[in-house]
């Protein structure tokens, strides 16, 4: 019973829920016992998942028995209301830990809760806990954290993609039925891909960015992580909306995706859709495995009625050098208040006021966070502002307009996520320029603030999950999730499930 409740997606959790075969309470200690029962196993052998920080238990059962009572009572605030979710540890839950995954935050307890977490708390959800990231989102691997690596579930030795790494697995591992991200430049996409997920990284501006702890101001975003494009857009759908306490929020109303949610295909497939897959993303710097994943998508999508065609995206090759200048320097103003005077970590070894600043930055931030933040400080500095920074800021201009172009031309741009399948732990972390070029399919979606869904596509090396997305224009997003689900309702990838889970 409890591997059949942990197979279910979180509609088909939510149904279940509703229709009373089993209760909210019920399923949250199922999971609840299997994501402890992997932090148990980290602790004694570190050979876990490790896909947790923090595991709130008394918190999650109190919403549980609160969800179970609004449920019987009548209400029905979501289709997913009693279902457990999981919540990557850079987003504020009140009276439990957010950490970043960061010694600097190390015990940090948030007075308030992130927009997003009001949002899924009316819609009744239940939190597990807060899952493991790269420090301050900032790697593409999950392995620059300081409470641990993250690893694979589809094997052991990959890594699961960064920087959400820790919500991917908690949901490829079975230890939740659905996760909440947040994306700078890949960072639920990538780790869908790897793990054989679907994820969602928004329009800018559509959820409310209060209460999630800033690496890059103009790039971030939280978004959902699920098993198929129907959670992802039932989750979506309570998460956007306007939000006073953030200035960026732009849309007046929350996304409304009834035909997707409820799994109902348009009569004519994907016929008229036109949809365009740049030449100069499926060139020698794809893997070969990867490539033909994408290829026999691209086929499929065209059985389905699509018009596919191959063009060129000028500026594609610019998007990851502009997207780390950018995202260094404002990843150095927002950590600027991490100072050891505030909150935070404080260096013991501190003997005045120069000593609190210098010592506690040193010894509180990862190796990924202080290179980060030197490059900002130099792309900012007096002299290459113009250089670097004002330049960064014209070639996202530029990369905008060839994206604007495309979607005069296409409905959807397809590409793969990731050059590659899931790498070895350890493959990547000492060469940061082969890990920042993991990014090189991915960051331009946030450079332009358009919205992206990853989902699965195939298999490749070693049978491990290759993902392509599907980007489209603002507030996109029900026509991206509607294709999604006709493709995934013609396709069996996703439903396909780890051997070690």
């Amino acid at each position: 019973m409890n591997s059949d409740i942990r197979k279910m997606t979180a509609l088909e959790l939510g149904k279940a829920i509703k229709t009373g075969e089993i209760s909210s309470p019920e399923a949250t200690r199922i999971f609840l016992d299997a994501a402890l029962a992997d932090q148990e196993k980290e602790k004694k052998s570190k050979n876990g998942v490790n896909a947790y920080i923090s595991i709130d238990e008394e918190a999650a059962m109190r919403d549980a028995r609160d969800a179970q009572r609004r449920i019987e009572a009548g209400e029905y605030p979501s289709p997913i209301a009693g279902v457990p979710v999981a919540v990557k540890d850079n987003i504020c839950v009140e009276g439990g830990v957010t950490t970043a995954a960061s010694k600097m935050l190390e015990g940090f307890s948030p007075p308030y809760n992130a927009d997003a977490i009001d949002k899924l708390k009316d819609a009744g959800a239940v939190i597990l806990g807060k899952t493991n990231m790269d420090e301050f989102a900032m790697g593409a691997s999950s392995e620059t954290s300081y409470f641990g690596i993250t690893r694979n579930p589809w094997d052991p030795t990959r890594v699961p993609g960064g920087s959400s790494g820790g919500s991917a697995a908690a949901v490829a591992a079975r230890l939740a039925p659905y996760a909440i991200g947040s994306d700078t430049g890949g960072s639920i996409r990538q780790p869908c891909a790897f793990c054989n997920l679907t994820g969602v990284k928004p329009t800018y501006g559509s959820v409310s960015r209060f209460g999630l702890m800033a690496f890059a101001s103009s790039l971030d975003q939280i978004g959902p992580i699920g098993k198929d494009a129907r959670d992802c857009a039932v989750a979506l759908s309570i998460l956007s909306g306007p939000d006073k306490k953030d200035s960026t929020s732009v849309i007046k109303e929350p996304f409304r995706m009834c035909e997707t949610i409820h799994g109902e295909l348009p009569a004519s497939g994907l016929k008229g859709l036109k949809i365009g897959l740049p030449s100069n993303c499926m060139d020698d710097g794809l893997a070969d495995d990867v490539r033909a994943c994408v290829t026999t998508a691209a086929e499929t999508l065209r059985d389905l009625g699509a018009e596919t065609e191959f063009f060129d995206l000028p500026l594609i090759e610019y998007a990851v050098p502009t997207y780390y200048i950018i995202a260094c320097a404002e990843a150095g103003s927002n950590l600027s208040r991490y100072d050891g005077v505030k909150y935070g970590f404080r260096s013991e070894n501190a003997k005045d006021m120069s000593d609190i600043f210098r010592l506690s930055r040193s010894e509180g931030f990862g190796t990924e966070v202080k290179r980060r933040i030197m490059v900002g400080s130099f792309v900012l500095s007096s002299g290459y502002f113009d250089a670097y920074y004002k330049k960064a800021l014209q070639v996202r201009g530029m990369i905008k307009r060839a994206f604007d172009e495309a979607f005069e031309r296409y409905d959807i741009v397809l590409s793969p996520v990731s050059p590659t399948v899931a790498f070895e732990i350890g493959g990547r972390i000492s060469d940061p320029l082969a890990m920042y070029l993991s990014d090189i399919y991915t960051a331009s979606v946030n450079l332009i603030g358009s919205p992206a869904v990853a989902l699965p596509c195939g298999f490749g090396e070693g049978g491990l999950p290759a993902g392509m997305q599907f980007i489209g224009k603002a507030f996109s997003e029900n026509m991206l999730l509607t294709a999604a689900n006709v493709y995934q309702n013609a396709t069996d990838y996703h439903r396909r499930e780890c051997p070690e889970a």
